[in-house]
């Protein structure tokens, strides 16, 4: 405690899992397994979606970007994270936790705003497809996403600086595995009222707009297949919105309950769990989801595994 007592008044003590010894240890295992799962299926979808001639549409532009997006979400917070459950080092310091709070608000904002993009272009890709290149032209993709992380990051400055200036008074105990915004606000020794009203307006925008707008899409999406005499074509197009679908599904039930809940209804062990599969499994499942139900995507990943023997062969061949 004594060494706590010193890092704490220049940094932040992250607690964690810390009264818990044995689970610690078998979640540093977990952790770095699913991380290890969210470094290779991201990449490989990636590579395999710019290499592939086929896949140079704005669902795989999109796509691209969630995943690139998940990597840099993971790696922001995990590395931290195992430092922290594999030894009794449990501190983090001032500016490291800022920037790793920072981060955590712009790139989990993001992937709101991004899932509703990738809802409009399935929307335009399905309710009007001989319009569909014309609307969805590279200039307007990258327009979309410019605005998503600009907005993103406006959302993450305001919050967190509103967050950072809040009095401690001292405390900087954190019972949590990482910088969280509603564990930060927690340790404030003044009426937060103002923070949480602020955190629950933005999360209007943020989280319950962009939900609005996908079960819009999916609406006119539904009527759309619904109408179509094609069997083969309703098949195809709830393939192609499915794992959308399903990815909206666990990502929003997660970050719903998490963050638009009064602030005493959950447990403090299930407030952390919850983060845990919103911060780890979420990013390691979302490449399995995209390519199990894709076929155009198994086959690119297909041409990618080729390529990779190729070089191997290569490279035995040199030495």
């Amino acid at each position: 405690m004594d060494q706590w007592n010193y890092t704490s008044q220049y940094g932040f003590i992250l607690l964690g899992f810390s009264d818990h010894p044995q689970l610690e240890m078998i979640l540093s295992g977990i952790v770095t397994i699913f991380y290890l799962i969210t470094l290779v299926g991201n990449t490989a979808i990636i590579l395999a979606s710019l290499l592939d001639a086929n896949l140079q549409t704005p669902m795989y532009f999109f796509l691209r970007n969630l995943s690139f997006l998940d990597l840099c979400f993971t790696t922001s917070i995990i590395p931290q994270m195992l430092v922290n459950l594999w030894g009794p080092d449990k501190t983090i310091g001032y500016i490291g936790c800022a920037i790793q709070l920072y981060v955590y608000m712009w790139l989990g904002s993001i992937e709101c705003l991004l899932l509703a993009v990738m809802s409009y272009d399935r929307f335009t890709a399905i309710c009007k497809p001989l319009h569909y290149s014309v609307i969805m032209n590279p200039h307007l993709c990258l327009k979309m996403i410019i605005v998503v992380w600009s907005i993103s990051l406006a959302n993450s400055v305001v919050l967190c600086t509103l967050t950072l200036n809040l009095p401690r008074c001292g405390n900087n105990v954190l019972d949590h595995f990482l910088c969280e915004l509603p564990a930060m606000v927690k340790l404030a020794c003044i009426d937060t009222t103002t923070v949480e009203m602020s955190v629950f307006a933005l999360g209007i925008v943020i989280v319950i707009t962009p939900l609005i707008l996908i079960l819009i899409s999916y609406g006119y999406i539904a009527k759309t297949v619904l109408r179509m005499k094609s069997k083969a074509g309703q098949r195809k197009a709830m393939n192609t919105c499915g794992s959308h679908l399903t990815v909206v599904s666990i990502f929003y039930g997660t970050i719903i309950y998490m963050y638009l809940q009064p602030g005493n209804s959950a447990s403090k062990d299930q407030g952390k769990f919850l983060t845990l599969f919103y911060t780890i499994i979420t990013p390691s499942l979302n490449p399995l989801i995209y390519t199990l139900r894709n076929k155009d995507m198994k086959n690119a990943l297909k041409k990618l595994m080729r390529l990779d023997q190729v070089f191997i062969k290569s490279k035995r061949n040199c030495k």
